[in-house]
């Protein structure tokens, strides 16, 4: 009898101590409560506890849409989506809104001890604030100002969980849905404003294409002027210079010419003579009438001729009168030619003047 006693004290310490020992996994504490009351926070490892005297506190935590009970608390941090729910904005407009929050267990006694039920309490709280603050902003504002929602949000919710010893570290609104109607409108909004757009590119476009287009044909105007009155001030120079070059060459010949008269000591019987040659070149051809410059002087040369001439091939006859000779015949002939220009005699197609003379 005695040693079926000691089996079952000795049976009864051990499952005592098995229930006493506790193993925490890491990032997880264990709130411990003795004869009902707080004791202390059990951390991560190898813990004992005293049997029938300490006892972990439950934690009721969500996960999804779920809610569990755990004999740990978690200190990571943890996100918690809501479902989406109806708000009503500044001008009236009825919204679906859903929302994600992140958040973080601090303190686990406070957890446990100042709030009832924490997954319950955030998700009423998130819902009720996210209703105070959509229905200050209109529907423009609040499809435009996500970041501004998310902040107010997020402060708010910080400041009613910190008595619980949760940090919410991050907020964030995950679906913003209008009516249908508002959906239909803004659709029709957008087109419009991006026709409006299409438009204005477009005629920005023509405008700048235009003006490109007026200051393309003003500058081909303008380079083809200046090459016009670059050609013009081309041809002058050219013409100048040829002119110039003509004149030079004239007075070069002119010199040459006069250079050689001057250095043959020409007479002026010998001058008029060559310039009664020329004069009778000059006037050879058909239809051609030479007056010649200062024809007195030249008549005058052919006077002094005929009279020099006259002295030196005369002879007496025998009657007692002067007979001509060759020499003053010729310059008779001569002068009667300059005074007189011979009449220009027709000429017969395909017959040489040779053939006429």
């Amino acid at each position: 009898m005695l040693t079926v006693l000691l089996v079952v004290a000795a049976l009864v310490v051990g499952v005592a101590l098995m229930t006493g020992l506790r193993i925490v996994p890491q990032a997880k504490v264990m709130v411990v409560e003795r004869l009902g009351r707080f004791h202390h926070v059990a951390h991560s490892g190898l813990n004992v506890l005293i049997p029938f005297l300490d006892s972990p506190r439950a934690i009721e935590m969500r996960t999804g849409n779920r809610y569990l009970r755990s004999n740990t608390v978690d200190l990571r941090e943890q996100v918690m989506g809501f479902d989406t729910v109806q708000v009503i904005t500044h001008d009236n407009v009825t919204m679906e809104v859903g929302s994600v929050i992140y958040y973080q267990i601090t303190d686990p006694a406070k957890t446990l001890y100042q709030v009832e039920n924490l997954a319950l309490a955030i998700e009423q709280l998130t819902m009720t604030n996210l209703r105070n603050i959509m229905g200050g902003l209109t529907l423009d504002q609040t499809l435009t100002s996500r970041e501004t929602v998310n902040t107010k949000l997020r402060i708010v919710l910080d400041e009613a969980t910190e008595k619980w010893g949760v940090k919410v570290t991050r907020v964030e609104l995950r679906e913003i849905e209008p009516p249908q109607a508002i959906k239909d409108a803004m659709a029709k909004q957008m087109t419009a404003e991006r026709e409006r757009r299409a438009e204005v590119t477009k005629a920005e476009g023509d405008k700048a294409a235009a003006i490109l287009q007026a200051e393309g044909e003003k500058i081909s105007r303008i380079l083809r002027a200046e090459a016009e009155r670059d050609a013009e001030v081309a041809r002058a120079e050219g013409h100048k210079r040829a002119v110039v070059l003509e004149a030079e060459a004239k007075a070069e010949a002119t010199r040459l010419v006069f250079e050689a008269v001057h250095s043959g000591r020409a007479t002026p019987e010998i001058l008029a003579l060559r310039y009664l040659e020329t004069l009778q070149e000059l006037g050879k051809g058909d239809n051609k009438v030479f007056v010649p410059y200062e024809a007195s002087a030249a008549l005058g040369s052919v006077g002094m001729l005929k009279e020099l001439f006259a002295k030196e091939g005369t002879a007496a006859t025998p009657a007692g009168k002067p007979v001509p000779s060759a020499a003053a015949l010729s310059a008779q002939s001569l002068a009667r030619s300059v005074i007189q220009p011979p009449q220009a005699q027709p000429v017969r197609r395909g017959s040489s003047p040779a053939q006429d003379e």
